[in-house]
């Protein structure tokens, strides 16, 4: 059984951040103990992306959003997201009003009293 670091010691983690044209991807070891926003700094991420602000974009864990405050836990995959650029509301109406264009059955079955 592999031994497991429960105080003192180091604990392995992964950074990553994605850039529409790059990724960011970066193991490290930091002291047990570390929060998200130190591993970030710790990480280079904030040299290699300078648009990089832990303090104020959202992180998390495993595709969990955590608070950059959270300990990071051996073996953690800390993510760094990028805010949206479009409304998810404004995407779908955009594609259903397009598909409505279209004159396609799918785009009308939502429409009232088109029987």
């Amino acid at each position: 059984m592999a031994p497991t670091d429960t105080g003192a010691g180091t604990v392995h983690i992964t950074v990553c951040y994605a850039r529409p044209d790059t990724v960011f991807l970066k193991e490290i070891d930091v002291p047990a103990g570390t929060t998200i926003a130190a591993a970030i700094v710790g990480s280079g991420l904030q040299q290699a992306c300078p648009e990089v602000d832990p303090s104020t974009m959202r992180v998390g864990i495993f595709g969990k959003l955590k608070t950059p405050e959270t300990v990071v836990r051996e073996g953690d995959r800390v993510e760094v997201y990028r805010p949206l650029t479009a409304d998810p509301k404004q995407a779908r109406r955009k594609r259903v009003q397009k598909q409505r264009a279209g004159g396609t059955r799918e785009g009308q079955k939502w429409l009232r009293g088109s029987s």
